[in-house]
Formats: structure tokens, sequence, C-alpha cells
């Protein structure tokens, strides 16, 4: 698939996107991702700052020339250190940069970012200030939860909202919709035991109807994205798409009025395979496992697929990094696909 033209900050895509979900949204998934959607908008993992400034930059923005429009999330809350990731950002040709004030893990609220970044909105405010002034042609946006631990109060998250939309350029808005509980929960349980309210979402962009709004969290089906819109500018989903990526086949037919046709999954495989190959010859370190790894889910539902999963997670069959092994895998299912078409027919 051709690389995307390239958008400006009012033109991104948002009415669906792929959520920021660290160790899965890497380069390798997102080229995946942007085989079955032309249009979504696609995010990065959380990178950290310092990490991007002080490290070896390549190895976090690498990216693909496909992906675009693509948005890199970052972590932190020193606004000189973010302007500079910020700027980098802008030189590899990112789209966006997204400041995460939404993560609740404990390592992150020992770097004193994330989701307890929403305590602290002046800070906030002069980080996006300074990412914005040293990346002047990217949006510059926001990504955080509908509240802290058990508050149950509307008016803290408009607060929020409301001063940052005053005090900085920032008009985007993603907003999980679940509190982000600073004790006694895991990352995995803050996805899934504090309630979803999305009414505070919908709330939120009739309050500011000029800000772009989005929804984030819970989002299984796309009947489900497409009621979402009728009260938010966009709609984020995560793991969903990670488990079943083909969920994302129907997005531009239904969310961005493309007909074109959309891949198929002999197609599909065949640009995993050539993908691979090339990874595997650019020098980088990539091994055929960090690319088949994000493709488990990719034939979810079909006859197969469990063979599908079962040859592309073999360690024996990875070894020799041989990215025929796409290739075979997807006959397997096309063997099972047949088998169940006979049994159906007699």
């Amino acid at each position: 698939m051709p690389p995307t033209e390239k958008t400006t900050p009012d033109t991104l895509p948002r009415r669906l996107s792929v959520a920021p979900m660290l160790d899965w949204t890497d380069r390798h998934f997102r080229f995946l991702a942007r085989q079955i959607s032309r249009h979504a908008l696609l995010y990065t993992e959380m990178v950290n700052a310092g990490a991007v400034v002080h490290g070896d930059a390549a190895r976090f923005l690498l990216k693909n020339d496909c992906e675009n429009p693509v948005a890199l999330q970052l972590g932190g809350s020193e606004p000189a250190l973010l302007a500079k990731a910020a700027a980098e950002a802008a030189a590899w040709g990112y789209d966006e940069i997204n400041l995460n004030c939404g993560c609740p893990s404990p390592r992150v609220q020992k770097g004193a970012f994330g989701a307890c970044l929403m305590n602290e909105v002046a800070l906030v405010a002069d980080c996006l200030n300074a990412m914005q002034d040293a990346a002047p042609d990217c949006a510059v946006t926001v990504k955080h939860r509908i509240g802290i631990d058990r508050q149950t109060d509307y008016q803290p998250l408009a607060d929020f909202v409301g001063t940052l939309s005053e005090k900085t350029a920032c008009t985007v808005f993603i907003v999980h919709a679940r509190n982000a509980w600073l004790d006694g929960l895991s990352p995995k349980e803050n996805r899934d035991v504090p309630p979803l309210k999305y009414d505070y979402v919908y709330r939120l962009k009739r309050e500011f109807p000029a800000l772009q709004i989005v929804l984030n969290g819970g989002i299984k089906t796309n009947a489900e994205a497409a009621l979402h819109l009728q009260h938010t500018d966009g709609v984020m989903v995560g793991r969903e798409c990670y488990h079943n990526p083909m969920l994302m086949r129907d997005w531009d037919r239904l969310f961005y009025g493309d007909t074109r046709e959309p891949a198929v999954y002999a197609e599909l495989a065949e640009r995993l395979r050539d993908y691979a190959a090339e990874r595997l010859a650019d020098g980088r370190g990539s091994i055929l496992r960090h690319i088949t790894r994000h493709c488990l889910g990719l034939m979810h539902g079909l006859n197969g697929a469990r063979q599908w999963r079962r040859m592309l997670s073999d360690a024996e069959l990875l070894k020799d990094n041989d990215p025929e092994l796409i290739m075979r895998a997807w006959r397997e299912v096309e063997k099972a696909g047949r088998r169940a078409d006979t049994a159906e027919a007699v």
C-alpha cells in the first residue's frame, strides 16, 4: 500500500484511531494496521521523552514510510525535555505528538507522569506549550482519564479540559472513559475494573463544542464505534484491534466513505511476508518473531486460525527467520477453509 498523503494538524483523520499500547503498537504492528485501514490514525506505544533525548532516538522513533498518519505518544513531565523530544519527533515526520496523562502504572507514577498529571494541570499546560513551540507544524494533543482514584464528580474533568483549552493551543482531548486508580489496582485491572462512564465524555463534547473530543475505552465492535460517533468527534480502539486486527477492515468504508475494495487475507499474508523479508535484511536487528507476534490474531474467526497462531509462535519454526513461514501458515488456513466448505457441501 503506498504512503498516505501528508496531513495537517487540522485534517488528521481522527474518526477512528488505534490506541497507544505499550509493547504492542510498535512499527511492526503499525505496518499491519496500515495494510488493513488506509485512513485510521495510528499511535505509537508510549515513549519516555528522556529515552528519545538521551538515548538512541532511531530506536524509539523509527517508522515505516507507509504509516502516516501516525502519532507519537510521549511520557514525561519536564517541559524542556518534552520540547526536545517533540522537536525530534517532528524531524522524524510524525503528524501528531500526544502527551500521556492517563497511564496509572506505578513505574510511570514514580517518574511523576501519566495519570497523576491530572492533578497538575498547570504543569500539563507548561508541557503542552513547550511541545507546541518546539514542533509548530505538528498537532500536540493530550490523552487522559475521566478522573483519578475514586473521584466520581464530573466537574474536575471539565476543569482539567477547560483550563488546558484556555492556557494552551491544544484542541484535541482523547479521553479514556474510566478513572485511573493510582493505588490498589494493577495496570491491567485499571483497564477493566473502574466503571466506564461514556456520558462524561459525551458531556465534554456538548460543553466544549469547539474542541475535538475522542472517546477511548472498552470498544469492541464497529457498531459501538458508530454509536459513540453520534456524540464525539472520534473513537479510539485498543485491545480489540490488536487481538482481532480485521475489525479495522471495514473502517475505511464505514467511517471514511472509501469505496475501494478492502484488503483480503491472502494479500495481507503476502505483504507481511515481503515486509518481514525487508526488515530481516535491513540490518537493524529485527528477527521474525518480532513481526509475527503481532499477527497472531489476524485470522481470528477463520477455520485454521489456531494453526496460524501455532506456527507463527513456534520457537522451533521461527528460529530460521524464514519469512516464507508466514505463507506456509496461510496455506494451512486455506486448507482448513476448503475442508470446512467441503464438509458443509456434504
